[in-house]
C-alpha cells in the first residue's frame, strides 16, 4: 500500500511504525471473513481493510470525524484479522497507534470522555475495583436486572500451598482477578506445587497496563508497565524461570513490553527480558509432566473458550486443549472458535449493543454439544460469558485443581 503521511506524523516514531504496517497491507480482504464486527454489520468500514483505509486517510491528513472514530471504536482489537492475514499486517499495533493520535485531534463528547476516564481510573486500581465490586455484590439482589447480571457472585479462594520449591515462577495478580475470581491464581499455584514449582505474586505488581493503553492513555499504560518490571525484577535476578500468565489479556500485553519500551533507555533491556519470560499457563504446563495432573474428579463434558488474546495475540491456539485432553478432560465440540465473545477489555461497557450480539453468538457456538460447563483462560471473557451462560463458567486451571 502506498502512503504519504503528513509532516505532523511522518517523522515521529509512531508515525514511521504505522507507515511500515500500512505498507504491508495488499488490500486482499481475507481479514473481512474473520472479523466479528464485519460479519454482523457487513460494512467495509467495520472490517479491518476498511478501518486500515480510514487510518491511512487520517495519517495522510484527512479530516477526522466522529464517524471515523465510531468505526475505530467498534473494533474489538481481537486481532483475528492478524491470524488470517497472509501479509502479516500488525493490525492491533496500527489501531493502537492511530487511536492514540486521533484522540488528540478530535475531542470526545463529554459523556464518552467521562466514561472512558472512569474506566481507566477504576478498573486498573485493584483496591478501588475490589471495594466497588464488593458493594455491588452486597446490593446485587436489589439492583436492576441489567446491572445485576454484570455483577458476578462472590467467589472464595482456597488456600495457597505452604510448600516451597527450588523452581520459582512469577505470577501477575492483576487488577480485576483478585476480587472477581480470586481462586484462579490460587488454583494455578496448587497445580504447579504438584509439579514441584512454587508460584509467587509480587505484591507491588498491579495492572498490566492494557486498560490504559487501549483507551489511548499510552503514557499511563507505559508507567504501569515500568512499575511491574520494577516489582518483578528482584525475583528475575534471583532466577525466576518464567512469568506465568493466568489471564491471557494480561499476557498479550506483557509479551509486548519489550516492543513498547524499546526506546526507553532505562527499561528497554529489562522490558525485553520480561517479555521473553512471559508465558501463558497452558504453554508452560504443556512442557511439564502432565501425568501428575490427571483430573481427580470427572468435570463432565467441558467446552473450552479460547480467548482472542490467547489465540490471536499470544498465538497459543490449541495449547490449553492439549493440556486438558492429556489431563483426562472430556472436551465438548464447539463452533466458530476464532470469533470474539464481545468482552474485549472495556468493549462490553463502551459498545454494549455489539458486545451483547457477539456474546449471544459465542454462547450458541460454545453450547452446541450440550456441555456441563464452559472454561476459559481470561478473566474478562469469564465474567462476560457467565452473565448469560446456561452452564457454569470458570477458569480451566480449576479443573486440574479439583
Amino acid at each position: 500500500m502506498q502512503t504519504n503521511l503528513v509532516q505532523q506524523f511522518a517523522n515521529t516514531k509512531e508515525g514511521l511504525e504505522a507507515e511500515s504496517i500500512l505498507r504491508a497491507c495488499v488490500h486482499c480482504g481475507f481479514c473481512t471473513a474473520t472479523c466479528p464486527t464485519y460479519q454482523e454489520l457487513n460494512d467495509e468500514r467495520d472490517g479491518p481493510r476498511g478501518r486500515i483505509y480510514l487510518m491511512k486517510m487520517f495519517l495522510e491528513g484527512a479530516e477526522v470525524t466522529e464517524k471515523t472514530q465510531e468505526h475505530l471504536d467498534r473494533c474489538l482489537t481481537c486481532r483475528s484479522c492478524e491470524t488470517t492475514c497472509p501479509s502479516g499486517v500488525q493490525y492491533g499495533r496500527l489501531v493502537d497507534i492511530s487511536r492514540g493520535l486521533m484522540e488528540k485531534e478530535l475531542p470526545r463528547k463529554p459523556k464518552d470522555k467521562w466514561l472512558r476516564w472512569a474506566l481507566a481510573r477504576v478498573i486498573p486500581n485493584r483496591q478501588l475495583f475490589g471495594v466497588l465490586l464488593r458493594m455491588g455484590q452486597i446490593f446485587r439482589p436489589v439492583l436492576p436486572e441489567k446491572l445485576r447480571t454484570k455483577v458476578p457472585p462472590r467467589k472464595q479462594a482456597s488456600p495457597w500451598p505452604a510448600a516451597s520449591h527450588s523452581r520459582i515462577v512469577l505470577a501477575l495478580a492483576g487488577c480485576v482477578q483478585p476480587s472477581a475470581t480470586p481462586n484462579t491464581n490460587a488454583a494455578a499455584a496448587r497445580v504447579l506445587d504438584r509439579l514441584g514449582i512454587t508460584m509467587v505474586e509480587a505484591p507491588e505488581a498491579g495492572c498490566c497496563g492494557a486498560v490504559n493503553y487501549h483507551l489511548s492513555e499510552h503514557e499511563k499504560g507505559l508507567e504501569r508497565m515500568r512499575q511491574n518490571i520494577d516489582a518483578w525484577w528482584p525475583a528475575i535476578e534471583a532466577g525466576a524461570e518464567a512469568i506465568i500468565m493466568t489471564a491471557s489479556g494480561c499476557g498479550a500485553m506483557v509479551q509486548d513490553y519489550g516492543h513498547l519500551l524499546k526506546d526507553d533507555p532505562v527499561y528497554a533491556a529489562k522490558a525485553q527480558k520480561v517479555s521473553e519470560l512471559c508465558t501463558d499457563l497452558g504453554a508452560f504446563l504443556l512442557k511439564q509432566d502432565l501425568e501428575k495432573l490427571k483430573v481427580r474428579q470427572d468435570p463432565g463434558k467441558v467446552a473450552f473458550h479460547c480467548p482472542c488474546t490467547l489465540q490471536h495475540a499470544m498465538k497459543q491456539n490449541g495449547v490449553v486443549e492439549q493440556v486438558l485432553t492429556r489431563a483426562g478432560v472430556n472436551l465438548a465440540a464447539t463452533k466458530d472458535k476464532h470469533l470474539c465473545c464481545g468482552s474485549a477489555g472495556t468493549y462490553s461497557v463502551t459498545q454494549p449493543e455489539m458486545s451483547q450480539k457477539l456474546l449471544g453468538n459465542k454462547l450458541k457456538a460454545l453450547t452446541v454439544d450440550n456441555p456441563d460447563r464452559i472454561v476459559t483462560a481470561n478473566i474478562g471473557c469469564q465474567m462476560h460469558l457467565e452473565t448469560k451462560s446456561p452452564v457454569p463458567v470458570q477458569h480451566w486451571i480449576e479443573l486440574l485443581d479439583q
